[in-house]
């Protein structure tokens, strides 16, 4: 298993300075990764559809993901670096591409790219970006992400987007071009991660909805003629850790390290899993934070 942990980017960590000393001190700590999430307001009147509940305040003070993961690969040297999830589809993807480039060059070929839809109509409104046709927008984008990061001379034709035969360099270090991994929970969402993804950006959840959603991205990679297996899961975990144990069924989001780390476990059953371990909702304090990635580095490292 890999253990990832969130780039400090919002509320009381939304400083890239102290950001970026968080960064090195997590990858001194031995984690595999580090990730950002993407916000771009935080409306005054509560949105629907926050999967979480009431929307935390914090999330009105944030940093850029892409130039808070700029900062971390400056200031780090081997963790991956990437993002859970970028909401690509607010910005022209010939545009995301080059900065998502800059970034695979900054790091030196450590940049994963996590990509996900959204889910707050209010932020799209806020882009100028229309809500409706998000998945054909979506399948579009990764259409000239390949194009840029794959061909030479770049050319595109689509429904929304055209490229005339031009140059476009520099390409990112990492060749073909660096992994893609997309999120979402609708079946339509898991078909497209087993069709054309590198890996699923998932989060921690019971285990027989983790084995009902997975199944259709395995059966989808089979009928493109892809191998699942190779095929990535990154298991985000937005934790509430309690001193004393809580109910076992509550343990994919709340329990104790210990409780929570179990059932990681329990779900990271393929060599390529990974969890994401986000501790910006858990504390305010850098120090508790870093205290806290240390205990479940310590708690998910394997037996001797």
């Amino acid at each position: 298993m890999r253990i990832g942990f969130s780039v400090p980017q919002f509320g009381p960590f939304a400083d890239p300075h102290r950001s970026a000393r968080m960064c090195a001190e997590l990858e001194a700590l031995g984690c595999h990764s580090l990730w950002v999430a993407d916000r771009l307001l935080s409306p005054l009147v509560a949105p629907e559809g926050y999967p979480g509940g009431e929307m935390p305040v914090r999330y009105g003070t944030h940093l850029d993901p892409l130039l808070a993961l700029g900062a971390a690969a400056t200031a780090t040297e081997r963790v991956r670096l990437g993002s859970s999830t970028l909401n690509a589809l607010w910005q022209p993807p010939l545009v995301l591409a080059r900065a998502l480039t800059t970034l695979d060059l900054i790091s030196r070929g450590r940049l994963d790219v996590g990509i996900g839809l959204g889910w707050m109509r209010e932020e799209y409104e806020a882009a100028g970006v229309p809500w409706q046709g998000r998945a054909a927008r979506l399948e579009e984008t990764l259409d000239v992400l390949d194009a840029v990061w794959r061909s030479d001379p770049v050319v595109h034709t689509g429904g929304l987007w055209t490229i005339p035969p031009s140059t476009v360099l520099p390409k990112p270090l990492q060749g073909p071009r660096p992994p893609i991994l997309l999120g979402g929970f609708a079946p339509a969402a898991l078909e497209r991660i087993g069709r054309r993804a590198d890996g699923w950006l998932a989060a921690a959840m019971p285990l027989p909805f983790l084995d009902g959603l997975w199944s259709v991205a395995v059966e989808a990679a089979e009928r493109a003629g892809r191998d699942p297996g190779v095929l990535r899961r990154v298991f985000r975990v937005n934790p509430d850790v309690t001193a004393a144990e809580v109910d076992p069924e509550q343990a994919h989001r709340r329990g104790t390290v210990r409780q929570i780390c179990e059932h990681l476990r329990a779900m990271c059953t393929a060599a390529g899993d990974e969890v994401l371990i986000d501790l910006q909702l858990t504390t305010d304090s850098p120090d508790r934070f870093l205290d806290l990635a240390a205990a479940f580095l310590t708690e998910l490292a394997p037996p001797e």
